[in-house]
């Protein structure tokens, strides 16, 4: 801890967290304002996945389609929009955010502490954004495919609220951002000595049972095909977190 961070009282940090909170806080509001001001743009982006057009189906091959949307309420439509550009402003103003709070800790951690988490910090910022990357270009569009066109007779029509669509693209955004952290919380404890690459191996199984039960618990529909688009990244993950978890014993071996 630095003789800076020492000196300073109880009131003194709490004046401090008051700073960085505000200053958090307008950041975030600020680049609210301006996704809600480019509404057009906004919605182009995050309704993309609803038509055939969208750049991952054509990557792919499928046939034509377009996904309708209608609304329910009378101001449905605008508190959508609200919560959609306080999304997007949040996730624009987030690198701030970051060096906001790490800027408040940064004073009270060792000069090598400081090194370390300054790797883990963007290790997981980066792992969040890959997560929601994920789930916008291949998860969501995936499931807004199948379930959006998906009709057990001709005669019965699909009628799909904006706000159902919203909220399944924000739950599962958050969703996939948080479970890409999972290869870094195992390399923290690896590093610890608190998980074993044999242990993830030994277990894997029951891993895995684990997993179909956390993508039930986090599915926004029941259908077992958004069960598996779900569990796949998540094993993929695991995975990838035993092989983390092997090169983190062999590194501690070595030094």
């Amino acid at each position: 801890m630095s003789e800076a961070a020492e000196s300073k009282s109880f009131w003194d940090h709490l004046e401090d967290l008051r700073g960085s909170l505000i200053r958090i806080l307008v950041a975030a509001l600020g680049f609210s304002m301006l996704a809600f001001c480019f509404k057009d743009l906004l919605f182009k982006v995050v309704l993309a996945p609803k038509d055939s057009t969208f750049f991952m189906y054509r990557l792919f091959g499928g046939g034509d389609f377009s996904i309708q949307l209608m609304n329910t309420g009378l101001t449905e439509q605008f508190m959508i929009h609200l919560k959609t550009a306080c999304a997007f402003g949040v996730l624009m103003a987030s690198p701030y955010i970051i060096y906001v709070l790490f800027d408040f800790v940064r004073p009270a951690l060792y000069e090598k502490e400081r090194q370390h988490s300054v790797s883990i910090v963007l290790a997981a910022y980066g792992m969040f954004l890959v997560g929601v990357a994920v789930n916008y270009l291949f998860v969501f569009p995936l499931t807004v495919r199948f379930l959006g066109t998906y009709q057990v007779s001709d005669e019965v029509r699909n009628m799909l609220t904006l706000q159902s669509y919203m909220d399944t693209l924000l739950m599962m955004s958050l969703v996939f951002g948080i479970v890409f952290e999972i290869p870094i919380i195992s390399w923290l404890l690896a590093h610890f000595g608190l998980l074993k690459a044999e242990w993830m191996t030994q277990y894997r199984r029951h891993a895995i049972v684990a997993i179909l039960i956390l993508s039930a618990i986090i599915t926004p529909t029941g259908d077992a095909f958004t069960l598996i688009i779900v569990s796949l990244p998540i094993w993929l993950l695991y995975e990838l977190s035993v092989v983390v978890v092997r090169r983190t014993e062999l590194n501690r071996v070595t030094v």
